[in-house]
């Protein structure tokens, strides 16, 4: 038996048979609803959290798989200051917005590819905001019972300062986050 059995069968639930029908009736109905959702960016590490979450976790009858992409705010700041316009060419942001949008659809595109040889269709989202708030309202409005994350393994100083979106959301998200980590 793999780990992910273990995880599929639940931590809470025994192995084994169950003594009463109405019990497995119950189980089945809380597996075929189980929302899980995994963030996806455009890094090896979702990728991978991707992966793992498909091979040992999640399967064609007993989950809803949510792939969700942050479109982070674009910063026109610098558009400002390398502008000799007074006024932000509308039709640079406009392109901007335009390829970052493309980029994320192709990410998602990506990640829908991944699931296709396990047999699983996933449902995708994306959102425009920061990133772990985007995550974390997804996870609210969409009943998400388990967020799955990928993690860049940065250490506890580059945290300090960079801040982390797994860190944030193991915090603030309304439901259980897997942090899943790539071996080195």
């Amino acid at each position: 038996m793999n780990g992910g059995d273990d995880l599929r069968r639940g931590a809470a639930e025994p192995a084994g048979d169950q003594s009463t029908e109405g019990t497995m009736v119950e189980r089945a109905e809380r597996k075929a609803a189980m929302r899980v959702m995994v963030a996806f960016d455009d890094s090896e590490c979702s990728r991978y959290a991707l992966s793992w979450a498909l091979r040992y976790l999640l399967s064609p009858d007993d989950s809803r798989l949510i792939i969700f992409c942050a479109q982070p705010l674009l910063e026109f700041s610098y558009v400002f200051a390398t502008s000799t316009y007074i006024v932000t060419p509308v039709d640079l942001i406009s392109d901007l917005q335009e390829n970052q949008r493309k980029a994320t659809l192709a990410l998602l595109e990506e990640a829908k590819e991944i699931c296709t040889p396990h047999g699983i269709s996933a449902e995708t989202l994306t959102e425009v905001g920061e990133p772990k708030d985007a995550i974390c309202e997804v996870v609210k409005k969409h009943h998400i019972q388990l967020l799955i994350m990928g993690s860049h393994g940065r250490g506890a100083i580059q945290r300090a300062f960079l801040g982390s979106v797994s860190n944030y959301c193991v915090h603030n998200a309304n439901c259980p986050v897997l942090i899943v980590r790539k071996p080195a």
